[in-house]
């Protein structure tokens, strides 16, 4: 029986667990919204919501914590210039884990685990290059015609 066994092993020995959480998290910082499986939206987000709260006690000394568990420094100036600011008069509750599916591989649950707040970046949608070349064959066409 697994009583007061708390918290998922995500199917990894203790190493390759903690670097699987530090990545998710300075993912979640960095790009602010990131797709994984239920599971690991899961464990990460308590992790997620313990570096904000660092964040939002800037000194020398938290961001030294933060930065030994982020792992570029990019994430760490964002997560104390852009994302603690935001996150000054909210106690607790920064993130959110949306059910988003099936993945179509193993059919594993996936969710989206993004920072509240965060603004949905639109994809620039790319031209076809069937209609172009489609366009560009009646201009042909007619030239050839007159």
């Amino acid at each position: 029986m697994r009583h007061l066994n708390s918290g998922s092993k995500l199917g990894r020995n203790p190493a390759h667990r903690r670097a699987t959480l530090r990545n998710l998290v300075t993912n979640v910082i960095e790009k602010e919204r990131i797709t994984t499986t239920i599971t690991r939206a899961k464990a990460a987000r308590p992790v997620v919501e313990r570096i904000i709260t660092l964040g939002k006690g800037d000194s020398l000394h938290t961001r030294r914590q933060a930065a030994s568990y982020l792992l570029t420094p990019g994430a760490t100036r964002k997560l104390f210039d852009d994302i603690a600011p935001r996150f000054a008069d909210r106690a607790g509750g920064y993130t959110r884990i949306i059910h988003a599916g099936f993945r179509i591989g193993d059919g594993a649950q996936l969710a989206i685990l993004e920072l509240l707040g965060s603004k949905l970046k639109k994809k620039e949608k790319k031209e076809k290059k069937k209609v172009e070349a489609e366009t560009e064959e009646p201009a042909e066409k007619q030239a050839s015609k007159a």
